[in-house]
Formats: structure tokens, sequence, C-alpha cells
């Protein structure tokens, strides 16, 4: 096990950045995610970690160590791609001890190892295989299996469960998030899908275009994100934000950008008339009450219901947990739960105390 920091670190291609001095302390045993939209440099950032990038500024240390310079192998830690890289012609056993096999490891030592590395993974019963033998989940845990025989300091995953159908990728991200328990060994998981971010992690780093958006609790983003960013980006659906400007008085209230009314939470610190964003959470609406957006498009997963709606010219969503009958061109009654709203400078996208 060991400690992950990254201290000022930067990655650029000739004079294009693609990294800004990032800063993320990762204690021992703990599960951290880099989340973000495609190109915003989490998988760069993981490979700097690796060693297989090199760094441009900055330093990265493991267990204290500096290792900038160091080579992959003398990092001790282990990836798994997203592609799972197996050799088609060795079986599942020999795929998982190969890299001890080139180590000169002793084939006693590899076997042992190798066992007690299928007896985690549940793949004791596969391990005279070939690749071509197994569904994705267990060629994906093969490659697991491979990174835990190593017993590295360090795991890094990158992207592991893209290549995997809807329901194998829920049954391995609670798999991965068992043996990260189970083994109790630090890690670090790249993926673009917030709900995997929110399902896996002790803490989630958010990043949009090379640099860090917010860093927390997937709680703590969920709850209290830092700007619109991380707001929009985390939670599915993504959480409305609503065009308008604050109105004080005796009771001060949001007034969107077509005039209509919505409560706030407490008395905003900030002046009559300033342009902000009201933001809920599609969840955050419960029905009947004080606003009637007209619908547009109803759609019924069976456990919760969404509806598409417009709320003067703007589009929101509500999900309810409860049956609602199609009424697509009407208007529907429904309340935002005025605890649970946010507000952002519309100009600066931060959020407002």
């Amino acid at each position: 096990m060991a400690t992950i920091d990254i201290v000022n670190v930067g990655k650029a291609y000739g004079s294009l950045a693609v990294l800004h001095d990032i800063s993320v302390e990762i204690p021992d045993g703990e599960f951290v995610v880099l989340v973000g939209p495609s190109g915003c440099g989490k998988s760069t950032l993981l490979r700097m970690v690796a060693g297989l990038e090199s760094i441009s500024s900055g330093e990265i240390h493991i267990d204290g160590r500096v290792v900038n310079g160091l080579p992959p192998k003398d990092r001790d830690i282990a990836m798994v791609f997203q592609s799972y890289a197996l050799y088609p012609h060795k079986t599942v056993a020999e795929n998982m001890g190969f890299a001890l096999k080139m180590r000169g490891e002793k084939k006693a030592d590899i076997d042992q190892r190798v066992r007690h590395a299928a007896e985690i993974l549940d793949l004791t019963p596969y391990l005279e295989r070939h690749p071509r033998q197994l569904s994705g989940g267990q060629r994906q845990r093969v490659a697991m299996g491979r990174a835990i025989v190593r017993d590295p300091k360090v795991f890094l995953f990158d992207e592991p469960l893209s290549n995997l159908d809807a329901k194998l990728r829920v049954q391995m991200r609670a798999e991965i998030r068992e043996l990260q328990r189970r083994l109790a060994t630090t890690m670090i998981y790249v993926t673009h899908d917030q709900v995997e971010a929110m399902t896996m992690a002790d803490r989630i780093v958010v990043l949009r275009d090379g640099r860090v958006e917010q860093i927390g609790s997937p709680l703590a983003l969920y709850d209290r994100p830092a700007n619109t960013f991380v707001a929009g980006f985390i939670g599915s659906p993504s959480m409305n934000l609503i065009k308008g400007r604050l109105r004080g008085g005796e009771r001060p209230f949001f007034e969107t950008i077509d005039g209509i009314a919505l409560p706030l939470p407490s008395i905003p610190t900030v002046t009559d008339g300033r342009p902000v964003l009201y933001g809920i959470r599609p969840e955050h609406f419960a029905l009947g009450g004080e606003i009637n957006p007209r619908v547009t498009v109803i759609e019924t997963t069976g456990a919760e219901t969404q509806v598409f709606a417009r709320l003067g010219t703007q589009k929101i969503i509500g999900v309810f947990r409860e049956r609602v009958a199609d009424c697509a061109g009407e208007t529907m009654a429904m309340t935002p739960d005025v605890a649970r709203v946010h507000l952002f400078d519309e100009a600066t996208g931060l959020r407002l105390s």
C-alpha cells in the first residue's frame, strides 16, 4: 500500500498544454476516481502516475519518493487497461502469471499467487481455459488478476468497464469496489461515467480542460457542487440550471427570464436584480404545487418517471417515483424542494453561499 502525492503537475506537448498545475493528495488505501468529459486529461494524468507519460512540470510522489524519472517497472504499480490485452494462446493461469515468469519468479511461487488471485476473483474454475472461452466480465477479471498477482503498492484502472454491456458494468463496479476493500490497496480509477464515479469512489477528482474543478466525496460533490460544470456533470439526469434574477423585498424570490417566480431557501446576501442560475436537481421536484411547466415528453423506466417540460422558454426535467399519466402538451403542477436549491453566479458559474 502507498500514499500518492501529485504536486503542481503539468503536461505539455510542445506549446500545447493539456494539464495545468494539478495537485491531489491520495492517502494510503483510498479509492480515488478521476472523472470528466473526453479530452479533459484524466487518462494522461493516470499514465503520468504510471510512468507511461513524461511529466512537464511538478512532481509525483509514491510513498514519499519522487518518481518523475523512474521507469514504470520500478514504481511498484499495476495498471488495468480498457482493453483486456490477454494472450489468446495462453490459459488464464498463464496470462495471470506471465509477468512473474518474466521476472524470474519460481514456478511454485507463481502458481501459489495465481491461485490466490483466482480465489479472490472467483476464477478458479477457469484457470485452464483460454480467453476465447470466457465472457467479457471474466476476461476483465483475468486482467485484474494479472495485476493482483504482482502485489503492487498502487492499482491504476483506465476505463476498464467501457467494453462491457450495461448489466455487466453494474456487476463489475461492485466487484472492483469489493476487491479494493478486501485488499485495502490504494487505487486510482479513470472514467467518463459519473455513475461509476459516484458509486465506487471514496473521493472524486472532477477534471475539465486539464484543470481540477472540484475534489470531494461523492455526496459532497452532489450536495454542494462548486460551480455549474460540476453541478451539471455529477448526477443523472443533470441538474436543472434556470436563468433569471434575484428579487429582493420582504420575501425575496427568484424570477426566471420569463417572469416566473420560484422560491429561495433563504435571503441571499446579494444585490437585487443580480443575474443568477437557479439550480434544482430533477429528483428534487415534488408533484403538485407552485409552478406549472408544459410537458413535452414523459419517459417511464418502471422504477421512476422522467418528465421533460418547458418552464416558460427554458427546458427542465423532473424525476418522480410516482406513476405519471402521459400528459404531453399539457401543464403539470410541481414544486421545487426549497431546501435543495442551489444558486450560481451567471457570469462566473461559481456557487453562491
